[in-house]
């Protein structure tokens, strides 16, 4: 077991196997990164994270949940332990808490220098990293309602989108039809030849614009001036999250068109491995509503009445 704070150590698989030093060290509690279970230690609290070490491996999610682990035994005066088979693992997952428990960055820094084991150090699972990143940039705690975390969810349903079939519930937005608007501004957005509510603002993912005309070049046989002019086309659509009434078209569908639920109009279309923007950003996965499509409408307060304007 190395130490990298005050009661809190990383080890391999095989950290626990001695009593004598689990007494030594106070440990109280041991979280597990790995794709098998480990058999129970008596009298230690144990939590384990299904996860190998790969790019892909979903930690984040998880993230919050652990670091409570980790604190709720260090909070008593006992030490935790995070063990798993890979020292890069270890590594990355230890630093992820490590930032939860809001270390310095210069202690990260210094710890991500520490090697966990004699072989030569390489470098850290770049998922992990992208993960480290992406908690730093929502605060150190997970937001489900940001659209970083929403990009990345998708991201990485969208990478195993072949192994399944099913979808989980808490990938699709609430559909706005079974709730009530509230004064609290969020725009609504209507399906503009039926009115049906489609989505909210706060299911719109935005992305950074692209390069315009000059991103379709080799799609098109057209005037090298004419792309090579400094206006940039404006996004045409929105790309959002999935809502509810988009789960019969997507499951078990690699892409396609998204109809409204009502009056089944064309509204855009969806793709799992991705899609262009008319600005020439590429949006990965795409679930792309056209704006000509659809009407905002956001509830203004007058006086004791509410009012909608389109």
């Amino acid at each position: 077991m190395v130490p990298v704070l005050a009661r809190l150590y990383v080890g391999g698989a095989e950290s626990c196997s001695s009593p004598g030093a689990r007494a030594a060290a106070g440990v109280v509690a041991v979280l597990t990164v790995d794709a098998e279970e480990p058999p129970a230690v008596p009298g230690v609290r144990a939590m384990h994270v299904r996860a190998r070490d790969e790019p892909g491996a979903d930690l984040l999610s998880r993230l919050d949940e652990c670091a409570a682990f980790l604190d709720a035994a260090r909070a008593g005066g006992g030490a935790a332990l995070v063990r798993c088979r890979c020292s890069l693992t270890r590594l990355s997952f230890t630093r992820l808490c490590l930032t939860r428990l809001s270390l310095t960055r210069l202690c990260l820094t210094r710890f991500s220098l520490t090697p966990l084991s004699s072989r030569p150090r390489r470098s850290v699972n770049p998922g992990f990293q992208g993960q480290l990143k992406l908690y730093e940039a929502m605060g150190c705690a997970v937001d489900t309602s940001s659209v970083l975390y929403k990009r990345y969810r998708l991201e990485m349903l969208s990478e195993r989108f072949s192994e399944t079939q099913d979808l989980p519930r808490e990938a699709f937005a609430v559909d706005p039809t079974t709730i009530c608007q509230t004064l609290n501004t969020e725009v609504l957005y209507r399906c503009r030849k039926c009115r049906r509510a489609l989505f909210r603002s706060s299911s719109i993912l935005s992305h950074m614009e692209g390069a315009g005309p000059t991103a379709f070049a080799h799609k098109r046989i057209t005037d090298s001036a004419r792309l090579s002019g400094n206006g940039q086309e404006k996004c045409t659509s929105y790309f959002i999250e999935p809502v509810q009434w988009m789960e019969p078209a997507l499951l078990g569908v690699l892409e396609g068109q998204l109809l409204c639920p009502k009056c089944t109009s064309k509204l855009g279309s969806f793709s799992w491995r991705g899609d262009q923007c008319s600005c020439g950003r590429w949006v990965t996965p795409a679930f792309q509503i056209h704006k000509s499509r659809v009407d905002e409408v956001r509830t203004l307060p007058v006086g004791n009445f509410q009012t909608a304007k389109t």
